[in-house]
């Protein structure tokens, strides 16, 4: 079996590590793998699932196994065409800054693009997309250095767009909708000069790179729910390092949005995708703006001391669910858990790393608890829960410090985003803050949260910061209700991380292309457009919804 198809395969597990294994020693290896190296360190093992345990972050180690990431857009609400207005982004196109992008490469890691459509042409008709990789289709050419998927050139691209059909010489497309929708709100071509729609960044080129599906054991581990977008973090790592890689070839400044996100980790920015996000962001003409995700009244997060009793509210037909719970130094935590029947687990104190299966006699539930004492990249605690066919009703948790422990810190637990569960499990006494998703707790990405354009108010779905070590996030707020896109008005965080995007293309292209501050970077950028922000006179700043610094101005 090649290294392609094991990559693809099912039956191969991925791995990513923070080191490099030698291409000799996977030919060499009594271990069925391969190994392919992402950047920063980072790398992928795609090894043979039936030569080693099930999944388990007591055996693998928790950043070992990729996390999933789902797209954070919402329902829709009211059409508001003036929301690029309030970015102060058609004020810059125009004179005498005339800033529409120009130089500047955009790129969209997401649901693909529908390249097709005017939004993303210039004015003689050929394509402002400098090329497509489409990491589903496997029948072609992947790009340069990598071993999956298939990329369209911009001449591939042009040259279909001259035939009737353009799908039949490059046959990617977005069926979902997501990229088209955030590709077109922050660049998407002026159409007409009327002005019936038109994105922040209008001449900037655009780079995408269509995801695939996560694998089906993944899903399985994370109980995601039948039918739900759901990526593999090592996948949007690879799709980083591939924009990056463009923009060296280039020789241009590019900026990368994520509209995607996640409620497993840390929440303090430690995952290897957002590692390697703030690796990228610290080099020259680059810069990563991330949403902070909807889960801002979703009931998933919950904070306490211990000892405390944590109240979790499970519906009918819920087939399975996953949480974590993270806690804080000095402590170490041992739980209890009670079935909605009154059925008492014994105490589980974690003191090996041997994954815990909790049986109840009159249940048909099944609890599998995994535990890090010290979880590596954060450096705390962590148990991960498996819920299989949880009885509906009230689940208790007790939640203590063990024998000996002070009982001083703070536990944190988070339940998975509202898209990956078929029903919504959710806290009985939730906390609204601490829910930005991962990776925009990164520290140096430029991290967006959203409110309503049609009245400035907050967008209660967005997400909340501080992260989990206090870190001032979200950086800025958006709009990102009813954000016109060529398919129509489009709700979400992911929204406002697009008008956002387009908003530091314009930038990008005073300071990079025009040469007035060519070595800035994305920590820069976002100190630049602090200073242009809006800020309310009834808010005190920072401000863990609106952000550090208020709303987005471009100016």
């Amino acid at each position: 079996m090649t290294c392609k198809e094991k990559i693809l395969s099912n039956d191969y597990a991925d791995l990513i590590t923070d080191y490099v294994v030698a291409e000799e020693l996977a030919g060499t290896s009594p271990i069925d793998f391969c190994f392919h190296g992402i950047d920063d360190g980072y790398g992928v093992a795609n090894v043979n699932r039936s030569m080693f345990p099930p999944m388990s972050i007591g055996y693998y180690g928790y950043s070992a196994i990729p996390a999933l990431y789902g797209l954070m857009q919402s329902a829709e609400v009211v059409f508001a065409p003036e929301n690029l207005a309030q970015t102060g982004s058609i004020r810059v196109q125009d004179p005498p800054l005339s800033l529409q992008g120009a130089g500047v490469v955009l790129g969209f890691i997401d649901t693909g693009i529908r390249y097709e459509l005017d939004v993303f042409r210039r004015e003689d008709g050929s394509s402002r997309i400098r090329s497509i990789w489409d990491q589903t289709i496997q029948d072609g050419e992947p790009p340069e250095g990598f071993l999956y998927g298939t990329e369209y050139t911009q001449a591939d691209i042009d040259q279909a767009l001259r035939t009737e059909n353009p799908a039949r010489l490059v046959p990617t497309t977005d069926t979902d909708g997501h990229g088209t929708q955030m590709a077109s709100v922050a660049a998407g071509s002026i159409i007409d000069q009327g002005l019936t729609f038109r994105g922040a960044a209008p001449q900037a080129d655009i780079a995408v790179v269509k995801l695939k599906e996560a694998k089906q054991y993944l899903r399985e581990y994370y109980l995601v729910a039948d039918g739900a977008a759901a990526y593999q973090e090592n996948d949007i790592m690879e799709a980083v390092r591939y924009l990056e890689q463009m923009a060296i070839a280039l020789h241009r400044p590019v900026v990368i949005v994520l509209g995607i996100g996640t409620n497993l980790g840390s929440h303090n920015g430690t995952s290897p995708l957002a590692s390697y996000l703030n690796s990228v962001a610290r080099r020259r003409s680059r810069a990563i703006v991330v949403c902070g995700g909807n889960e801002g009244d979703k009931e998933h997060h919950y904070e306490h001391t211990v000892p405390d009793t944590v109240e979790i509210r499970v519906p009918e037909n819920t087939k399975g669910f996953c949480m974590e719970l993270w806690g804080t130094l000095p402590d170490i935590y041992a739980i209890r858990l009670r079935s909605p029947g009154g059925e008492t687990s014994p105490e589980i104190d974690f003191r090996s790393r041997e994954d815990r299966v909790i049986d109840f006699i009159f249940e048909r539930t099944v609890i599998t608890a995994s535990n890090l004492i010290v979880e590596r990249d954060a450096g705390e605690q962590l148990v991960f829960f498996r819920f299989e066919d949880p009885t509906p009703g009230i689940w208790n948790l007790q939640v203590y410090p063990m024998e000996g422990q002070k009982g001083m810190g703070i536990f944190h637990i988070w339940l998975p985003i509202t898209e990956f569960m078929e029903q919504n499990v959710t806290f009985l006494e939730p906390s609204p803050d601490v829910t930005l998703t991962e990776p925009s707790n990164a520290e140096r990405i430029i991290t967006i949260s959203a409110y309503n354009g049609l009245n400035g108010s907050w967008f209660t779905e967005s997400g909340r910061g501080y992260t989990k070590s206090g870190l001032i996030k979200p950086d800025l707020a958006a709009p990102g209700v009813q954000v016109p896109t060529v398919l129509g008005p489009a709700t979400g965080s992911s929204m406002a991380a697009a008008l956002t995007a387009g908003c530091v293309a314009q930038f990008m292209e005073w300071a990079v292309v025009d040469g007035n501050t060519p070595t800035v970077e994305s920590r820069g950028i976002k100190s630049f457009l602090i200073r242009g922000a809006d800020r309310s006179e009834n808010i005190v700043y920072p401000d863990n919804r609106w952000g550090a610094y208020g709303n987005i101005v471009s100016s």
